[in-house]
Formats: C-alpha cells, sequence, structure tokens
C-alpha cells in the first residue's frame, strides 16, 4: 500500500524536478502513440458505429467487447460483469496487476444517451478532423485514448510499472436500478486502488481537467393544508392553504441557499390543489381544485447538487429548519431520496496529479491544463471512488462540443494529445516509491 503522506510529497516534487525534454522512454512512448493513432481512430469509428443506448443491452455489450479484444490482446485479464440485476447490460473490466507498484483505476462508460430509435447512429468525419457521431465525444473517444496509451506504454516496456484496472461502465448516462448494485463493482474497484483518473470529456476543452465535481441527489417536498372555500382563508380555523405554505418554504430555500458557492438546489416539478396524484414512473402529477377554493395539498419534487459531503449535509439541515416555521394550519414533509451520485471533493491529492498532468502536458508542448470550476461540472461515475483514492482526476478525454446532443463533435486532433499526456502521467506515476 503506497504511503498518503509519502505519495503526496513525491507527486509535489516530481511536478518540478522534471525537466522540460522528455526521457528517452517518454519519447519512445510519444513515438508509439504516433504510430498507432491511426488505428485508434479507426477504432473510434468501428465502435461510434454501434449503437449503444443505455437501454440496448446487446449495444452496450458488444461495444464492450471490442474494447476487451484489445485488452485481451495487450494481456490484461478482461471480465463481464452482468448487469441483470439492476436492469442493465452490465460493466466491461480489464485487469493488469502486478505486485507493490501503483495501483491505478482508468474509468470509462460504453453506453450513450442514443437508444436505437434515435435517428443519431452513425459517424460522419467534418473538415477531415470533426467526428459527428453519438459517443464520439461522450465518451467513446476517452474509452479509446485509454487504451491508445495503455498501448503505448505496453509496447514501451513500461506496463508492469503499474497495476492497472480498466472499469467501463455499461450504465453512466441512465444508470440501472438499484444504484447500489449498478455501483457495487466500482466502488471496490476505488477501494482497491491508491489513483483514479476518469476520461470523460469535461467541458470538452484540451486546456481544461476535472478534480472537483458536485453531487446529485432528490428531494420531495409535500405540504397539507386545511382545505375550504376560498372566501375563507386565513380564518383562524383555516389558515393559509398549502400553496402558500409550498411558496414561503420555496421563496425561504431560495432565500437562505442561493448564495451558497457551488451549491443548487431546484424544484423541477410541482403540483397543487385539492388532491395531487404524481406518478413516480412516468414523473407526471394529476392536480384537481378550483379557483376558488384553499388548496389541501402540494407537491414538489426537486434537486441537490453540492460539491462536498458537508455542503449537502449542511444545505439538507437548513431546508429541514425552513419547513418547521408553517404558516397556520399547514404542515410539511422533506425527504431526501438516496445520495445518488455523491460528489468529487476537491483534496490536495486531486491537486497534486492536476499538477503533474499539466506538468506533463507543459513538457509534451502542449500547455497547461487547469481546473474546471465545479460549478459547471455534472456528477460522473469517478465520484463513486473519489472518497477511497489518494488523487482522482477525471475529463482528461476527448475535446470537441455538443455532448448530449444530436449535434456531439469529437475533435480527432485531441485524441493523441491526450494520449500522450495520459500515458506520460501514468509512466511518471510509475515511478512513484512504495514504502
Amino acid at each position: 500500500m503506497i504511503n498518503k503522506f509519502f505519495i503526496i510529497l513525491l507527486a509535489l516534487s516530481s511536478c518540478f524536478s522534471m525537466n522540460a525534454q522528455l526521457n528517452k522512454i517518454e519519447r519512445k512512448i510519444v513515438n508509439n502513440i504516433d504510430a498507432n493513432t491511426n488505428l485508434a481512430i479507426d477504432l473510434l469509428k468501428e465502435v461510434v458505429n454501434i449503437n449503444s443506448g443505455s437501454l440496448n443491452l446487446e449495444g452496450v455489450k458488444l461495444v464492450g467487447e471490442k474494447f476487451a479484444q484489445q485488452y485481451r490482446e495487450l494481456g490484461f485479464d478482461v471480465k463481464w460483469i452482468p448487469g441483470e440485476s439492476f436492469e442493465r447490460a452490465g460493466h466491461m473490466v480489464a485487469t493488469h496487476v502486478r505486485p507493490n507498484v501503483p495501483k491505478i483505476l482508468l474509468i470509462g462508460h460504453l453506453d450513450t444517451l442514443f437508444e436505437p430509435e434515435s435517428s443519431f447512429q452513425e459517424y460522419k468525419i467534418i473538415d477531415g478532423h470533426i467526428m459527428h457521431g453519438p459517443g464520439a465525444l461522450d465518451m467513446k473517444g476517452g474509452n479509446v485514448i485509454m487504451f491508445l496509451a495503455l498501448k503505448a506504454l505496453k509496447e514501451a516496456k513500461v506496463l508492469d510499472k503499474l497495476s492497472i484496472e480498466v472499469f467501463l461502465v455499461g450504465d453512466e448516462e441512465l444508470s440501472g436500478s438499484p444504484l447500489e448494485l449498478s455501483k457495487k463493482d466500482l466502488i471496490q474497484s476505488g477501494k482497491w486502488a491508491d489513483i483514479a483518473i476518469g476520461f470523460e470529456d469535461g467541458d470538452g476543452k484540451l486546456e481544461n481537467a476535472n478534480i472537483s465535481r458536485r453531487g446529485s441527489a432528490d428531494w420531495t417536498l409535500t405540504v397539507k393544508g386545511e382545505p375550504a372555500h376560498s372566501s375563507q382563508i386565513f380564518q383562524q380555523e383555516v389558515g393559509s392553504g398549502a400553496i402558500f405554505e409550498a411558496a414561503r418554504i420555496l421563496n425561504e430555500f431560495y432565500s437562505q441557499l442561493s448564495k451558497e458557492t457551488n451549491l443548487t438546489f431546484n424544484p423541477g416539478i410541482i403540483s397543487g390543489g385539492n388532491s395531487v396524484n404524481y406518478d413516480e414512473n412516468t414523473h407526471k402529477s394529476i392536480a384537481f381544485g378550483k379557483n376558488n377554493i384553499v388548496s389541501a395539498e402540494v407537491i414538489v419534487k426537486g434537486d441537490i447538487r453540492a460539491v462536498s459531503r458537508e455542503q449537502l449535509s449542511h444545505a439538507r439541515k437548513v431546508m429541514q429548519d425552513i419547513i418547521q416555521n408553517n404558516y397556520p394550519k399547514t404542515s410539511a414533509i422533506l425527504t431526501f431520496g438516496d445520495d445518488g451520485y455523491p460528489p468529487m471533493t476537491m483534496t490536495q491529492g486531486n491537486q497534486d496529479i492536476l499538477a503533474m498532468y499539466s506538468k506533463a502536458s507543459q513538457d509534451l508542448g502542449f500547455g497547461e491544463v487547469f481546473p474546471v470550476n465545479p460549478r459547471n461540472s455534472g456528477a460522473a461515475d469517478i465520484s463513486f471512488v473519489a472518497d477511497d483514492v489518494l488523487m482522482a482526476i477525471d475529463g482528461i478525454g476527448m475535446c470537441g462540443t455538443g455532448g448530449h446532443t444530436i449535434e456531439e463533435m469529437a475533435d480527432l486532433n485531441c485524441l493523441p494529445i491526450e494520449a500522450k499526456r495520459t500515458a506520460i502521467l501514468l509512466y511518471r506515476l510509475s515511478m512513484m516509491e512504495l514504502k
């Protein structure tokens, strides 16, 4: 096991002791990537043209098998984790385990947002280097970058200096249920690893990477009031009604929490009236009432996003305190769902690995790499392991635009750049001493 204090000091010293020039092995790694880039682009074209919408279980498995073949050729042990228990295809895991070396978890995902019924099914190349295609950016491009970097290390005969686990999730875009089964094996891999690296596209910019992400969780507000004719509202025996109380609560949420840095909370659905029926499966509600009655019920559904578990806990306490001070003849209950995607909290280790990655980028001539503002970062699978590793970095996959839309574009010129930065980072991580 790597001594956690020592590894941080070593990471920092590495950032300042590396020469601006690459050493002989690093130059060989770079040359290997250049030699294999066209093959990597061919692989990307192949997997982009395989539909792997989260609910297309056979398509997700097929993409997983394409990558499994590549990793078997590198000498990795490959397994498929079935997803029947959480109603998804499953996950592909490739391992290359060696004793007494840094243990690094590399995270990607096989699925896309685009199911077989989507019109967005195949890639096309624009201006010679822009790939317009489903998953080219998010995140089959990142999966290929990961593989290209590892292939270069293998050919440079330095892969054995690391223990690597590649975990390609099959349900990142639409997580299976229950979540604790969907993410169980990934969480276990995080407990094994010293370092986690995610190859999501991040904000799509070459000069940025994620070392902090916000988590997300659901909440439900249910408010009850005393039904009556509207002419009797505010009377002692009738009170203010459920809608007024819901409005008070939501306004207080806004007043007390909206200025907190990196915290957001959003009421996405609200229904109120004499009665309300909300369908959890379809997210549709039916409210009955009239304009001349005092409302008896309100249901509000929303989410909350926080940059740390401490921030999430604080926000929940404030919200619970707000619902206690009810208007007359009303009551309110606020419930929170499962934690959903946990936050990837900013740590010193995360800052250290970003510094190492940025130094590798500068030594390669690609410039400095900066942290993405967590306010602009959604949840990602790396968040499930970030608390258990010493260092975590994400968003070092493909660069491009239009993620989660049919305008998804990936810049193929970024592929070898990102692979080189990743490979040099991994090689330098391999030189960390063990206590």
